[in-house]
């Protein structure tokens, strides 16, 4: 009789780890799905393999000096040693406009350089930036030191350029030649800008503070800057040498 009862025991204990088994299993194929639902929803916009989706802004293809390096959206040098090379060409993404979006990339810059990533771009317009908010890229230690002037926090690199400035005592900026990542949270209740994991700023978009700011800054000569609510991706070029790559986003 107390074998049986032994057995009955040594029985019910590994049905119910089973039972208890099963929703682990269950839990962990949730997880997976998730993840695997979660990456299904970034859509590539540069890859390190091709620029379809990309061309001029204002234009029908992209500028001859955009090129693909090692895996990395940037400039061919020597084409800006030809003694008619300008900057400017600004590039966007035209495949798709983009409304309410988290957008992340890696960039980095040569010492001093200078660049920004462009969203709700309109064309039609001198520049992308008399109507697109800018996220600003820069090497701000190193554009001080080439030019000898002093910059305001708001020109410097995770700012809301000429609105809102990042927050320097979280603020983590790789030295110019190396990798930094960028993400931008942007949805009419809340806009974020993040570098390297640290968010830089914070604001609420088309709010009395964010109108107040436009009309105390360079904005109010621009009547149309951030009007858009729906646009382009872009990539600025400010005439410096610049480095783009895993470039995706995901629309909220």
């Amino acid at each position: 009789m107390k074998n049986i009862l032994y057995l009955f025991a040594i029985s019910f204990l590994i049905s119910a780890c089973k039972e208890k088994a099963a929703p682990s299993e269950t839990n962990a194929q949730d997880v997976k799905k998730t993840a695997e639902s979660d990456n299904s929803e970034w859509i590539s916009l540069f890859d390190g393999t091709t620029t379809d989706g990309w061309r001029a802004y204002n234009g029908d293809k992209l500028p001859s000096q955009w090129v693909i390096v090692d895996g990395a959206l940037t400039f061919d040098t020597e084409a800006r040693k030809e003694e008619n090379f300008t900057g400017g060409k600004d590039i966007i993404y035209a495949a798709e406009e983009f409304d309410n979006f988290e957008l992340k990339m890696e960039w980095k810059l040569p010492e001093g350089g200078n660049s920004g990533i462009f969203y709700h771009c309109k064309e039609g317009f001198e520049s992308p930036y008399e109507v697109s908010p800018e996220y600003q890229l820069l090497d701000d230690l190193g554009w001080e030191k080439i030019n000898n002037a002093k910059l305001e926090e708001w020109q410097k690199s995770g700012a809301d350029y000429a609105m809102y400035a990042p927050d320097i005592e979280n603020k983590v900026l790789n030295p110019a030649g190396e990798w930094n990542t960028s993400r931008i949270v942007f949805t009419p209740e809340l806009a974020e800008y993040y570098l390297n994991g640290k968010k830089m700023v914070s604001f609420v978009p088309w709010s009395d503070d964010w109108n107040k700011r436009k009309e105390e800054s360079k904005w109010k000569d621009f009547p149309n800057y951030g009007k858009f609510k729906k646009g382009f991706i872009g990539l600025q070029d400010h005439d410096s040498p610049l480095w783009f790559k895993n470039i995706k986003i995901k629309k909220l």
